[in-house]
């Protein structure tokens, strides 16, 4: 049982945030939604800021959702992976693939069906959610792979989604 329970379902205050909120969401309010709204001067930070993660980066979209799947899987947000990992298949991540992420946490070897981009952000993801900084080599290839635009955006990614997983977790929030 959680310390805190995320408010109602049917919670409709501050009119203009929740509405801004239902939008973004596509009309329902989730669990995580709920819980910001305790504070909405957070839940309206939050909510301009993973608009624009998730629906204004140059990112491709399997490359972003490879990277939040990962640092869910790492962090054990498993609200986080519920909630991304049919977003990762929806923007082309493979069966195959899909199957091998909630695992990854218990291997170091990568299957041959991950590319050497998918690799390496795979690689990035682990390392700055696990050891926080990450090797020159690592971040030159994904450099020059992206391009100064998406390479900025995988890191803000990363970090976004490590905040993402943090409060989950924190808060038990483990499922929709």
């Amino acid at each position: 049982m959680p310390l805190l329970e995320p408010l109602p379902a049917d919670t409709a205050e501050p009119t203009d945030l929740v509405n801004a909120i239902r939008l973004r969401r596509g009309g329902g309010l989730l669990k995580l939604d709920r819980m910001l709204l305790h504070s909405p001067a957070f839940a309206e930070g939050w909510n301009g800021h993973l608009a624009k993660v998730r629906q204004g980066l140059d990112l491709d979209g399997q490359l972003r959702e490879l990277a939040i799947c990962v640092v869910a899987v790492l962090n054990q947000a498993h609200y986080e992976m519920e909630q991304h990992l049919p977003v990762y298949q929806k923007e082309g991540g493979s069966d195959e693939k899909c199957r091998f992420l909630p695992r990854l946490d218990k291997t170091i070897n990568l299957p041959e069906f991950f590319s050497p981009l998918e690799a390496d952000v795979i690689a990035m993801a682990r390392q700055m959610t696990q050891a926080i900084e990450v090797e020159l080599n690592l971040k030159a290839r994904l450099l020059e792979a992206l391009g100064p635009r998406k390479f900025v955006e995988l890191v803000g990614v990363v970090s976004t989604y490590n905040m993402v997983s943090r409060f989950l977790v924190a808060l038990d929030l483990h499922e929709e």
